[in-house]
């Protein structure tokens, strides 16, 4: 990661450029990425998920414009795609503003919310969170975004109100479905901890992450998922459809309510054998998420790391939403000393894994992984060594 008084430099440097200095010094926030360490495609089926904020991330400049209600956004990681400008109020969904979308969707549904912004704003971003690597980078610009409407207008936003609302942003302006897990990580994490919450009521607990003489590993495909409007949504549907079946003799309000013997009764219900597979895993992994839970609490990280490696094989053959790609990476893993347990991470389709590596053998996993990858997919795999971070906040300037 680059320095905070350069990262900083260049970025109050570019935010004069684009958008001069009359509004004074810009404030700073930052938000965070996330990495789901167990615990995939559970949330919007009621059950349970355990990621944790990651030291990689976005980071913003900001500043009120008085006298105007418009609002200027740009991205110092798409240059090419300029400076996007739109009004602060009324704003509707426009496919050729990209990006710019989920941070826009963001002002809208706070002004749905009772929320308006009460003047113009002038935004500049950069991260070094890789995009479409389900790294919950929409997230991460979406919680960003109300924190800096919060940080400057006062708004008074809690932090599960927060994540709520970016939630809004991403599955009523953007179009993605997507559960409360992204949104809910980066702004209520911790340093050196993961965020264990229960979907369905929003109750959760900060677990710390004991992994002495152990780092978190992602490892980056560079097969970027693209889930909107696609089979992201498709998963979902085929689980409401099993949920329905399930309800034709019992009153199930979530799959994430199910145990695995009362799946395995009840599981003839369901009509459809795709179905079945994706309600399979949502309850299995629901179940995983509890144990991987509990061992960590009592230092069992191997036990945490095959319960991760069974995730994997879940959402590979279960769920289908693996890749060649996401299986070499983790396969791979498997075969290194040091590795406890490995797993793809996020949506599918493409994206990273999470791996739980030996301190001292990171540096062979990441060389012999990285080789065996390019040769069997023709690829180059990048890698990341994380710490669990904060959420999403208002930082002190350099």
């Amino acid at each position: 990661m680059q320095d905070i008084h350069d990262m900083y430099g260049r970025m109050l440097s570019r935010f004069q450029e684009l958008f001069g200095t009359d509004g004074g010094t810009p404030a700073l926030f930052r938000s965070p990425g996330r990495v789901n360490l167990i615990g995939e495609h559970t949330d919007y089926n009621g059950g349970h998920v355990f990621p944790c904020a990651i030291s990689l991330g976005i980071w913003a400049l900001a500043a009120p414009r008085q006298g105007t209600d418009r609002v200027r956004l740009h991205s110092m990681n798409f240059e090419a795609d300029g400076t996007t400008e739109a009004p602060a109020r009324g704003l509707e969904y426009r496919e050729e503003r990209g990006w710019a979308n989920y941070p826009l969707g963001v002002l809208r549904v706070l002004e749905e919310a009772g929320h308006p912004l009460p003047a113009g704003l002038d935004l500049l971003f950069w991260g070094n969170l890789p995009g479409g690597a389900g790294l919950s980078s929409s997230a991460s610009i979406e919680v960003l975004t109300a924190r800096v409407a919060d940080g400057l207008f006062g708004m008074g936003l809690q932090g599960v109100e927060t994540a709520l609302l970016a939630q809004r942003a991403e599955n009523d302006f953007v179009g993605m479905k997507c559960g409360i897990m992204d949104q809910f990580a980066v702004t209520m994490g911790r340093r050196n901890c993961a965020v264990f919450l229960d979907c369905a009521t929003l109750d959760f607990k900060l677990v710390p992450l004991n992994l002495d003489g152990f780092r978190i590993v992602i490892g980056n495909t560079n097969k970027p998922h693209v889930l909107a409007g696609s089979e992201y949504n498709l998963r979902r549907a085929q689980c409401e459809g099993a949920l329905e079946d399930l309800r034709r003799v019992r009153p199930v309000k979530a799959l994430g309510d199910l145990t695995e013997p009362g799946f395995k009764y009840l599981s003839g219900i369901i009509r459809n054998p795709v179905n079945l597979r994706r309600a399979r895993h949502a309850v299995t992994e629901n179940q995983r998420t509890l144990r991987a839970v509990a061992a960590l609490e009592v230092s069992n990280l191997a036990a945490f790391g095959q319960l991760m490696n069974q995730s994997h094989v879940s959402l590979r053959d279960d769920y289908e939403v693996s890749c060649p790609e996401l299986d070499a990476l983790v396969e791979l893993a498997w075969r290194q000393p040091g590795v406890v347990g490995s797993r793809m991470t996020g949506g599918g389709f493409g994206g990273c894994t999470v791996s739980i590596v030996e301190s001292s053998r990171v540096e062979d996993f990441v060389r012999d992984v990285g080789a065996g990858y390019a040769k069997a997919t023709g690829l180059r795999a990048d890698f990341y060594e994380v710490d669990a971070a904060d959420g999403a906040g208002r930082m002190e300037r350099p």
